[in-house]
């Protein structure tokens, strides 16, 4: 019986290792980084699946460079596009539908276009994911 009551408790254990090993903590962003530096930091996170870190660096980005339009659309695109990847279509969708906006202005040719497009197709596969999920998981998003 001793044997059966490690084995019950060694599995809710290790799930909660798991998921705290798997918290990402805080990281201490230098303020001396470049806006490429921290681009490439918050791509090479994303690579490794650390969305958490990568979120960090762009938010980091859009906060450092809030009066550069260029550098803001990247950060916006990059963490609703995170989002994306965690599957979090509504936080998504939120983030995409905000940096479209900055479109909607008289200066919107001044603006990098690829965004736009980029943001436009992530959309279209929202949508497509979300037709696609049965009616009873729509509902409850």
């Amino acid at each position: 019986m001793f044997k059966f009551a490690k084995k019950q408790y060694l599995l809710p254990a290790l799930i909660i290792f798991l998921l705290c090993a798997c918290k990402t903590a805080p990281v201490t962003i230098s303020e001396d980084l470049s806006p490429s530096e921290l681009i490439q930091r918050a791509q090479e996170a994303s690579e490794r699946r650390r969305y958490n870190t990568a979120m960090q660096y762009y938010e980091a980005l859009y906060e450092r460079n809030s009066n550069n339009i260029d550098l803001v659309i990247t950060a916006e695109y990059e963490i609703a596009f995170i989002h994306y990847k965690q599957k979090d279509y509504i936080k998504a969708r939120e983030g995409l539908n905000a940096l479209l906006e900055h479109y909607n202005t008289p200066d919107e040719e001044l603006l990098p276009q690829h965004f736009k497009r980029l943001a436009n197709i992530v959309l279209e596969s929202i949508d497509e994911k979300e037709s696609n999920r049965p009616l009873a998981k729509r509902e409850r998003s």
